[in-house]
């Protein structure tokens, strides 16, 4: 009786441990993909606030820290492909959240399915 406390114990505080753990990694996942939404929405923007441009207009590219001149459909072009990549970060950062939640879920199930096996066992040495 006094082993299965014992444990009951140690998946309970390993539980309580994995769970904070996964719980601070789901919230910098979100935190993450909140930063790249940010990113994405100034990228959007920034292509909504230059559509009315002509062709000859002249407009620089943010490169580190310089500017480069470039035309206009070039912008154009770089700013999708940065949004792309933002949508393909969000949707890599989506499928971690998941796949953390999901192993959460399971862990806590097995954890359950443990208790009910203990509680099944004391019934039935009694």
């Amino acid at each position: 009786m006094a082993q299965m406390d014992m444990e009951l114990k140690k998946a309970f505080t390993e539980m309580q441990i994995n769970k904070l753990e996964t719980t601070k990694k789901i919230n910098m996942i979100d935190m993450k993909c909140d930063m790249v939404k940010t990113g994405k929405h100034k990228y959007t923007l920034t292509e909504k606030g230059t559509s009315n441009l002509t062709d000859d207009t002249r407009v620089y590219l943010s490169v580190g820290r310089m500017f480069l001149l470039t035309d206009v459909q070039n912008m154009r072009e770089e700013l999708k492909g940065k949004q792309e990549k933002c949508d393909k970060a969000i949707e890599l950062l989506e499928k971690k959240k998941e796949f953390l939640q999901k192993s959460l879920k399971d862990q806590e199930d097995g954890l359950r399915e443990l208790v009910q096996q203990r509680k099944d066992a004391d019934g039935t040495t009694k």
